[in-house]
């Protein structure tokens, strides 16, 4: 019997071995046959090093950052004998670039924020940009000074929003100006896992937000010095916004400013909601869509008026040309758009395309794609975590991806086909991007922002061809005439157009369920999400397929996610509990608007249910009366006392589980209460989630998932480190 048990063990191990090394044989011959798409996977790794640098809850030290990119890179020369082993160390050098990047790049913008509130103070400071929202001005001032502030513990720039009826056309970019208000830090996530405004503003020099109770008044005006650098492109951005703004008033003018300055802030969110609903907000985030636009129709416009030279068009190479001064209007348009994320990585591969036309090459790719990714990773490690950069690279990998697949069969249908032919296949070509880029979006726009658009197909198919073929060659027009003061010309038909686009989205965001509310996927399901998609557009091979089961893994992730039973925020000013029919019951709605929007979105439920001031919720789960309230759920009894009679009394009960107060519960008071969360853990630790189960409750707060990181601000000011 052990004989015979010992050659099953013996012959299950040969058959393990077996399986494993077939696998191998496999993964390598894939391997061996994708050599040429290697190159594509180099801003993968570098985006996991960087991924692994924010993941930390320490700051990791400059020699760390260093060590892990500089040891791979030095090891490169002992094993390049070893294919296999030279491209795993390959990969760990880049990997380590990535963590290294993100880690200088963080020391680079690191600068003073403020450490807590401030009265009514003097704020002076250079104009770095204005936004017009709709019913106030925001002021960015760099270099400012605030009074009773010390000079080293004075941000390098803050924000201030302004009265709209404030009179600010005697003012310019890079006047230096004064004003009264008030100050404060910039804002922690309002729950674990939600969007980081502090992180943010680090990155983005941002050390104070606030707003003004008193004029913005010049003290000294701009100097030309200023202006000839970043100074003079903001204001002549302004510039354009204000002239387009005077000839389209209203929220035609406020979306066709939008488009030509990438300002959104005078547009209404009524409009903004509608293009939410509708699919179409990709269409006021200046991206590849718009660059393409601009340089296609510099392109093709400059080379048919050369063209009317017969000389010119004999004798040089007219194409080349065009291309240059698409090349330049594109990068002029870069800089008038405000040179976001979107907008680098669509410049980064037009102009690769435009090169190509000048060397004579084939420029579109998934190595365009791959070139532009590193650049912009690699100058802006932030961007990996933001929206910008997830939904603007999804979108352009799908489209290249599925078009590299079709691009032969495309090419002979337009050959083959008349007028007729070619304008279906142009239909079909502006549904198919659609589709493709809306599946390739949609669950990065899930992530975070917790919306899907049930029919943005249908409004893109409409508003797209507008905004192509008539809203964005009007624009192009009134740049060129803006420096005569005849831009009225273009913007009058332009806004025709762009009426039609918010009509479109008005109508197509009325129809019934045209957006669903979708929580977000956990960080796993996420990960294992993006890297099936990656693996399925990257590679050539059949094994690309593969990729669909992470698709489908990470997706499938959302159904098991269970929203927080209870939410409080960090101030203690706002208490939310789960309702038995989804959604969340709100203990005010005034209170911390924003933490009650950013709870609702992360439930996926827009639903803010009554919360009873006395007596009972309609589902039973919440009893309250004047001074606090009782949630029962899973056998669990959650206590929220709002003053210390209540405090006191909820302690003394042995069937509460958790206490949440908005007073201290220091001392003995609480001690045989198993979880107790006061003002203090509340100041300290930020907002707090909680999930109710038969095992009992399970706590997260804001700063445990952040950790110690340069752009934590510490409640008890202590300093910040940054290595």
């Amino acid at each position: 019997m052990e004989s015979y048990d010992a050659g099953q063990t013996v012959e299950a191990a040969t058959g393990a071995r077996r399986v494993w090394h077939a696998f191998h044989r496999l993964i390598a011959a894939n391997l061996s046959r994708e050599r040429e798409n290697w190159p594509l996977w180099l801003p993968v790794g570098l985006g996991l090093g960087i991924a692994v640098y924010f993941l930390l809850r320490t700051e990791p030290p400059l020699w760390l950052a260093l060590l892990v990119a500089g040891v791979p890179f030095l090891a490169l020369g002992f094993t390049w004998k070893y294919e296999r082993l030279f491209l795993l160390v390959l990969a760990l050098a880049i990997v380590g670039t990535g963590f290294s990047a993100a880690k200088i790049r963080t020391l680079l913008v690191a600068a003073p924020v403020l450490e807590k509130k401030t009265g009514v103070v003097a704020i002076e400071g250079r104009i770095e940009h204005f936004d017009t929202l709709p019913t106030a001005y925001r002021v960015t001032l760099g270099a400012p000074r605030i009074e009773g502030i010390a000079e080293a513990q004075t941000p390098g720039r803050v924000r201030v929003r302004l009265r709209r009826d404030q009179e600010r056309e005697a003012l310019n970019i890079s006047d230096r100006v004064r004003v009264r208000g008030m100050l404060l830090p910039p804002g922690a996530p309002t729950a674990p896992g939600q969007f980081d405004f502090q992180r943010y503003a680090f990155f983005n020099g941002l050390g104070g937000v606030g707003f003004a109770i008193g004029p913005l008044e010049q003290i000294e005006p701009a100097k030309g010095t200023q202006n000839a650098s970043a100074g003079r492109i903001e204001r002549v951005r302004q510039q354009v916004f204000d002239r387009v703004m005077a000839a389209l008033p209203g929220q035609p003018g406020a979306v066709a400013a939008a488009l030509m300055t990438g300002k959104r802030g005078a547009i209404d969110e009524s409009v903004l909601a509608a293009m939410r609903d509708s699919g179409l907000a990709h269409l006021l985030a200046i991206s590849g869509l718009h660059i393409g636009l601009v340089a296609g129709i510099l392109f093709f416009g400059v080379r048919a008026l050369l063209a009317l030279a017969t000389p010119l068009a004999v004798r040089f190479h007219i194409k080349k040309w065009a291309a240059v001064a698409a090349i330049f209007g594109a990068f002029l348009y870069l800089l008038i758009s405000g040179a976001t994320i979107p907008t680098q990585r669509a410049f980064l591969m037009m102009g690769l395309v435009l090169l190509a036309v000048l060397l004579d090459r084939t420029g579109i790719s998934m190595r365009l794609v791959a070139w532009a990714a590193f650049v912009v990773l690699l100058l802006q490690p932030e961007s990996l975590l933001g929206a910008s950069f997830q939904l603007s690279f999804a979108a352009v990998v799908a489209l290249v991806a599925v078009y590299e697949g079709i691009r032969q069969p495309w090419i002979r249908g337009k050959a083959a086909g008349g007028l007729v032919r070619r304008a279906g296949l142009y239909v079909a070509g502006v549904g198919l991007t659609t589709l493709v880029a809306g599946l390739a979006t949609a669950p990065f726009a899930i992530q975070h922002f917790n919306r899907f658009a049930e029919y943005g197909l249908a409004a893109n198919l409409v508003a797209v061809p507008i905004t192509a073929l008539w809203v964005m060659p009007w624009a192009v027009v009134s740049f060129l005439l803006m420096p005569f003061g005849l831009e009225q010309a273009a913007l009058v038909p332009m806004g025709w157009g762009v009426e039609g686009v918010i009509e479109t989205a008005g109508t197509v965001a009325g129809w019934p369920g045209s957006v669903a509310l979708v929580p977000s996927m956990p960080a796993a399901g996420f990960v294992a999400f993006v890297l099936g998609g990656l693996w399925l557009c990257l590679w050539r091979g059949r094994w690309r397929y593969g990729g669909a089961v992470g698709i489908v893994t990470g997706l499938l992730t959302i159904a098991f996610v269970r929203p927080p039973d209870v939410l409080v925020s960090g101030d203690a000013k706002l208490f939310a509990v789960r309702a038995e029919e989804g959604g969340y019951r709100l203990s005010s709605r005034r209170a911390g608007k924003l933490a009650g929007r950013d709870w609702l979105r992360l439930a996926g439920d827009a639903r803010s249910l009554p919360w009873p001031k006395s007596g009972q919720s309609e589902d039973g789960r919440l009893t309250c009366d004047g001074q606090g309230c009782i949630y029962r759920l899973h056998g669990q009894v959650v206590a929220l006392a709002f003053a210390l009679d209540a405090l006191v009394e909820d302690c003394g009960r042995v069937d509460v589980n958790v206490v949440v107060s908005r007073e201290p519960a220091r001392g003995r008071l609480c001690a045989g209460t198993p979880v107790v969360i006061d003002r203090f853990d509340l100041w300290r630790m930020g907002g707090h989630a909680i999930w109710l189960g038969e095992d009992g409750a399970r706590v997260r707060n804001v700063r445990e998932t952040r950790g110690e990181r340069p752009w934590v601000l510490v409640p008890d000011g202590r300093d910040r480190k940054t290595d």
